[in-house]
């Protein structure tokens, strides 16, 4: 049933109940106004939600996030909401690497970057030759110079294309950058863009002592609770079942929302907190010639499709938290988390793991037979306990857009938080926030929306290369010239 309407109009829309939309509402609640926060589904959380299943007696996510301690503004807000204590931190190393039978532990020393590498190397070299590692020079040395132009300039290449021709090996792009983008892009090297890769690249190079972390709890518990509760405190209100069908600008500037059932909502700003495959048809609908750019840039990204799976087994794999495996064509997963190990409430009996096949990985097309008997191959790859293990419970979801893709031409297309029209404003991970579409993307967005709304700086900065590499960097940027 639907619910009430306030009584009187907001100071804010917010179309979008997820990270982005979630995040910017109580920003702006948390300066006193009054925001109301529309979202179509029946549940809150976007594509950051869980819910209970009754089957397994679980609270499953919709696929399993990792939180990283570079997600600044997503840690930020979880200070804010009281629930940052709900996430476990990964103790070392860093992540394991499963390769043909061997599991490889992967550090994350705070050392001076580029020298944080160097722990890894030995890791590395087992698996490729001193050449395949020396043939990272020439991208290495572009990287620690590269700036935020450069770095755009490389987006109309693929990935593979780029990396071939920087001069990196084969054997070193198939062991490691099929597997790192993969894992963090959700694309394979031929679809991806060198914008995106380099982006994560430098930071990988260029930043030390950064580590993952896992929610203890169902991920909407980390926010979805806490912020309604600030938004309906500043007397807002989050609905849902609520679907935005157009939006109301008239003179250049947004006046509101019309939902589907007709409803007219109004208001002086409005915050559009939609993914890009959601947010192209609504700016479909409402034919205005200023949004026509904005359109057909959402229109230029596609969704990374998940198959996310969780078993719960009969008996424990031992005392990892988060693994992966190294990138095989042949495979289906492409990392795992034992919640048993995360959550405690689950702790001290089997194993509960979730896991994530991704992008071209993920077979839409397979039935959940086929989806669990593959998983449950690879668990046995992992530990000889899986050998034996009876499922107590299973549970496949499919996700046909997760994340937008990374593709050629994407990192420039990505939409500035204002628009041309006065008063609407756009969040959400695929917006320009200089940092990959990921969680910390939509809460970074949300905290660049809220600021043009109030005025006063609230995004805290991305991450910036540091140390040797850092120097490199600040050395390659143009000089300013002093004023007269």
């Amino acid at each position: 049933m639907p619910q009430p309407l306030l009584p009187s109009a907001p100071d804010v829309l917010v179309v979008g109940a997820g990270v982005a939309g979630h995040f910017c509402a109580t920003a702006m609640a948390d300066a006193g106004l009054r925001v109301r926060v529309l979202e179509a589904r029946a549940l809150p959380g976007g594509r950051a939600r869980s819910w209970h299943d009754t089957a397994m007696d679980l609270e499953v996510d919709i696929g399993p996030h990792v939180v990283s301690s570079e997600h600044v503004n997503f840690l930020h807000m979880l200070r804010r909401l009281g629930t940052d204590s709900l996430i476990a931190w990964q103790p070392r190393p860093m992540i394991s690497l499963l390769d043909a039978g061997e599991l490889l532990a992967v550090k994350n020393a705070q050392w001076t970057p580029p020298l944080h590498g160097l722990p890894n190397l030995p890791v590395a070299l087992r698996r490729m030759g001193i050449g395949d590692a020396l043939s990272h020079w020439r991208l290495a040395w572009q990287a620690a110079r590269i700036t935020e132009p450069g770095l755009r300039a490389l987006d109309p290449v693929d990935a593979a294309t780029w990396l071939r021709a920087r001069g990196v090996s084969e054997r070193a792009i198939d062991w490691f950058w099929r597997s790192a983008m993969l894992a963090l892009l959700n694309v394979p090297l031929e679809q991806c863009s060198a914008a995106a890769a380099m982006r994560v690249f430098r930071l990988m190079m260029g930043r030390s002592g950064y580590h993952f972390g896992f929610p203890r709890a169902g991920l909407s518990q980390l926010y979805v609770p806490a912020c309604i509760a600030a938004i309906r405190a500043s007397g807002g209100e989050v609905l849902t079942g609520r679907m935005a069908h157009r939006l109301l600008v008239e003179d250049g500037k947004v006046r509101g929302v019309r939902l589907r059932d007709g409803t007219l909502l109004r208001a002086a700003h409005c915050v559009l907190a939609l993914p890009p495959w959601h947010a192209a048809p609504l700016l479909a609908r409402t034919r205005e010639p200023l949004l026509a750019p904005l359109h057909a840039a959402a229109r230029g990204f596609l969704g990374a499709p998940y198959t996310s799976t969780v078993l719960a087994l009969d008996r424990s794999l031992g005392t990892h938290r988060f693994w992966a495996r190294v990138w095989n064509p042949r495979d289906l997963n492409t990392d795992f988390y034992d919640l048993a190990n995360i959550r405690p409430e689950l702790a001290g009996g089997g194993s509960v793991v979730a896991c994530n096949a991704i992008g071209p990985n993920a077979h839409l097309e397979w039935g959940d037979a086929e989806v669990v008997d593959r998983t449950l191959a690879e668990l046995r790859d992992f530990s000889p306990a899986a050998a034996d293990a009876r499922v107590l419970h299973a549970c496949v979801h499919r996700i046909r857009a997760a994340i937008p893709q990374p593709r050629p031409g994407t990192e420039t297309r990505r939409p500035a938080t204002r628009t041309p029209v006065a008063g609407l404003l756009l969040a959400g991970d695929w917006t320009d926030t200089a940092v990959p579409c990921s969680m910390e993307s939509a809460a970074r967005s949300a905290a660049l929306a809220a600021e043009a709304i109030l005025g006063r700086p609230l995004a805290l900065p991305a991450p910036e290369t540091c140390g040797l590499v850092g120097l490199l960097r600040r050395r390659g940027e143009p000089r300013q010239e002093a004023a007269p």
